[in-house]
């Protein structure tokens, strides 16, 4: 099973840029569907955006779409969401896992200043 780690978030004033990463442990990072999920305050975990095992596919919620991009660099065991126009309603905790999922990770906070 691989382990995932978040970094990447901060504060930044609205329509401001993040980029977070997603270290993965283990050998077997390319064999696992990514996913990028976040939890704001008192709201439910929901999904961000998902990349396929070599990176071909993605998907993205609604909420995001145009403005998130998923990627993945399978030789350095890493994923990451580029996050633009950032809007206070994306302040959240973001997560990375794997589909199907596993456990989670710490998280890192994004907080989106207006």
């Amino acid at each position: 099973q691989v382990q995932l780690v978040e970094s990447g978030g901060g504060v930044v004033q609205a329509g401001g840029s993040l980029r977070l990463s997603c270290a993965a442990s283990g050998r077997t990072f390319s064999t696992y569907t990514m996913g990028w999920f976040r939890q704001g305050p008192g709201k439910a975990r929901e999904f961000v955006a998902v990349i396929s095992k070599l990176g071909s596919a993605t998907s993205y919620a609604e909420s995001v779409k145009g403005r998130f991009t998923i990627s993945r660099d399978n030789a350095k065991n890493t994923g990451f969401l580029q996050m633009n126009s950032l809007k206070p309603e994306d302040t959240a905790v973001y997560y990375c896992n794997t589909i199907p999922l596993g456990p989670w990770g710490a998280g890192t906070q994004v907080t989106v200043s207006s």
